[in-house]
């Protein structure tokens, strides 16, 4: 092997050795990047928005593939959990589907249907009423006419609680000049179509409505004369 060969296989050796030492690092970058990032795992991811309180579907949604450590610990990675279930809140598109944006689809009994309602959280909820719970609805009204006394009415008893949501603010910029900024949070209720009307109409007209918690078991059925109530009649 002459001078010249000998030059061509060190040269062949060295190149062979840049390579290996390359593909070394490339491993090492990819193994490095891998560590940091991790497994990745099943997500699911809106396709569209979805009202609140709408029964869920698997079209609604695509399925993508991200970081087990990038995921939140209550995401949703398998679909056979919507099954039965309603969104809580409306869900924005593009949103990752997750356990608290979901709960389970009421069963009604037969001549109810649902009906949600804005309360005030700071007169109407304060944390203690929740899906099960028995209420009576309360409104307060002003007088018909300059002159007649604000009421108070039970408009609503024995309501049952199908779901309480997310506190919401209120809009500041409501139509309405007197109502202050504030939380306020859906309350669904199984309502007969008498009752339904009852509480969506004080929703729109009543000054305040108020909840008022029935002890399990019991019933907070109020004789018809006892519903209105006026500071000047009170003895």
């Amino acid at each position: 092997m002459n001078s010249r060969q000998r030059r061509g296989v060190i040269l062949l050796l060295l190149s062979v050795v840049c390579a290996l030492g390359a593909f070394a690092g490339v491993l090492s970058v990819i193994d490095d990047a891998e560590s940091k990032v991790g497994p990745e795992v099943t997500a699911y991811r809106l396709k569209n928005n979805v009202k609140p309180y709408t029964p869920l579907a698997t079209s609604q949604f695509e399925k993508i593939r991200m970081p087990k450590r990038w995921l939140s610990p209550n995401a949703v990675t398998d679909l056979l959990q919507i099954q039965g279930k309603t969104a809580v809140t409306t869900l924005r598109q593009g949103s990752l589907l997750q356990n608290d944006m979901i709960v389970d689809q009421p069963a009604l009994r037969r001549g109810e249907q649902e009906v949600a309602i804005m309360i005030d959280a700071a007169t109407g909820v304060a944390g203690k009423i929740t899906p099960g719970s028995t209420v009576n609805v309360y409104a307060t009204f002003e007088g018909e006419h300059d002159g007649a006394p604000d009421q108070s009415k039970i408009i609503v008893t024995d309501a049952r609680v199908l779901d309480v949501g997310r506190m919401t603010a209120l809009d500041p910029n409501a139509d309405d000049r007197d109502q202050k900024p504030g939380d306020a949070v859906p309350i669904t209720f199984a309502l007969d179509s008498t009752d339904a009307q009852r509480v969506t109409y004080a929703e729109s007209f009543a000054k305040r409505v108020r909840l008022a918690l029935v002890a399990p078991g019991g019933s907070a059925g109020v004789p018809a004369k006892d519903r209105t109530y006026e500071l000047a009649k009170d003895k």
